[in-house]
């Protein structure tokens, strides 16, 4: 049982020494309803602002964007705002 025991540490530890970090990965999109960040390796292959605008649309609001850092793991942030509304039209309201 010993040895069992022992051949089933190394294993797991070799598999932790060896296995990939992957400290680089960038998810490709991660938000809430405030706002998120979308991958800046994403924004070449499809259009960025369709894909906040879309985020934000869940929460009922719209996109803003703040940043983008432009290169490779970098990312695109954005903020979702309620939209505006002027004294004679009425809030926006969701529903839950």
């Amino acid at each position: 049982m010993r040895l069992f025991g022992a051949a089933l540490l190394a294993a797991m530890t070799g598999s932790l020494v060896f296995g990939p970090a992957r400290a680089d990965w960038v998810p490709p999109l991660k938000g809430n309803d405030t706002g998120g960040i979308i991958s800046y390796s994403l924004a070449g292959a499809s259009d960025v602002r369709v894909i906040a605008a879309h985020h934000c649309a869940h929460y009922g609001k719209v996109a803003k964007f703040l940043g983008v850092q432009a290169y490779p793991g970098g990312y695109v942030s954005f903020a979702c705002r309620w939209v505006p509304y002027g004294p004679d039209q009425p809030p926006l309201q969701t529903r839950y």
